[in-house]
């Protein structure tokens, strides 16, 4: 199982969702950065359970202790280790799938993969192992801070209820200020009743972030195999529910003419070079171009609901799978730190790298 990411900037996951702790390794963290806890503990915060009535009510903390790596307020260059230990869990919610596959998890690849399966809150296949994401991604983000990079996420649509403003129209900051995090005021109101709606009837829905990356100068991105969209694609597509990756014009583009498609380049009053339009999405021929970087990502409705549902269990016979435990109704709203926490790891690893060519 791989749980490692990273050329340079790696990161290594460990725990599962009702053991006694999660955590992350970073290795390749510059010496000399400083540490910012509080920063990191508000990241935390932004991810954690029980946040509202429309997010699972599992009451963690999310309290984290740094183990190794930083001393006196800074990074060292060795590697950090973050733990945050699970305080709530409630296994007993989940003894009755200890032999059944719940439809659309993990627990039937899982069991014919491996041979056996940690049922409780679906262990280490739980989205509860996206925290030690957030904190690595929140180190991440003190590291771009550096280089006057900005990752900022938010909730475009839950359902099929769209924004249908692009980003630009937007104030992005306003994201914070609600309980599903998107950032025009009344979309966020229909939103929440939406997905409160949802919650009551005992299903879940699905939804898209989409995010913006500004600062990142043009150069950062490896060609061919390693292209700044591919890293970002697949470090998106690793997040649970998931099932979706788009950036720049997406699959709208496919509408356009090359000539309505194409961004003519300029040199603005500054000597910079720009282009008129950014259907690129900020990247070309996978390295950036220096606009800004945005995508969309989709997640699916949650897996788990309050209804019955057919399946099987380990012996192929059929069961009804009854829906226990806490869960979120609709996963959008605490995705968006996990988004910005993998798009900064990805633009973290290629500023190292960039870097490291450049020596």
């Amino acid at each position: 199982m791989s749980s490692t990411y990273g050329t340079l900037f790696k990161l290594s996951t460990f725990g599962e969702s009702h053991g006694p702790a999660i955590g992350v390794v970073i290795d390749g963290c510059p010496a000399g950065l400083d540490f910012d806890a509080d920063f990191i503990q508000s990241e935390l915060d932004r991810r954690k359970p029980g946040q509202s009535r429309i997010t699972t009510q599992r009451r963690e903390a999310d309290e984290y202790e740094v183990l190794s790596g930083v001393f006196d307020g800074k990074t060292q260059g060795t590697p950090i280790a973050l733990i945050i230990r699970n305080t709530d869990q409630r296994s007993k919610d989940y003894s009755h799938i200890s032999e059944q596959f719940r439809p659309s998890h993990a627990d039937y690849t899982y069991h014919v993969k491996y041979g056996s399966r940690d049922y409780r809150g679906g262990g280490r296949s739980s989205a509860r192992e996206t925290a030690a994401r957030v904190a690595a991604g929140a180190v991440a983000k003190m590291l771009l801070r550096q280089q006057g990079v900005q990752v900022q996420a938010y909730v475009s649509q839950v359902g099929k209820l769209k924004l249908e403003k692009s980003y630009q129209e937007l104030e992005l900051a306003k994201a914070e200020e609600n309980a599903v995090r998107c950032p025009d005021p009344d979309m966020a109101e229909q939103m929440f009743a939406y997905i409160d709606e949802t919650r009551k009837k005992g299903d879940s829905i699905g939804g898209v972030v989409s995010c913006v990356i500004t600062g990142v100068p043009a150069g950062w991105g490896e060609p061919v195999f390693d292209k700044l969209h591919a890293e970002l694609g697949k470090a998106m597509l690793s997040i649970n529910a998931v099932k979706g990756f788009e950036y720049g014009s997406g699959f709208a583009g496919v509408e356009l003419y090359g000539s309505e498609h194409n961004d003519a380049f300029y040199t603005d009053e500054q000597g910079q070079v720009r282009t008129a339009t950014n259907l690129s999405g900020g990247i070309q021929g996978g390295i950036a171009n220096g606009e800004d970087i945005y995508f969309r990502v989709a997640f699916k409705p949650v897996a788990t609901i309050m209804q019955d549902q057919d399946s099987i269990d380990v012996h192929g016979q059929p069961v009804t799978v009854s829906g226990k435990g806490r869960h979120d109704p609709c996963v959008v709203p605490r995705a968006v730190p996990i988004v910005e926490a993998m798009a900064a790891l990805v633009l973290a690893d290629m500023y190292l790298r960039n870097k490291a060519a450049h020596l």
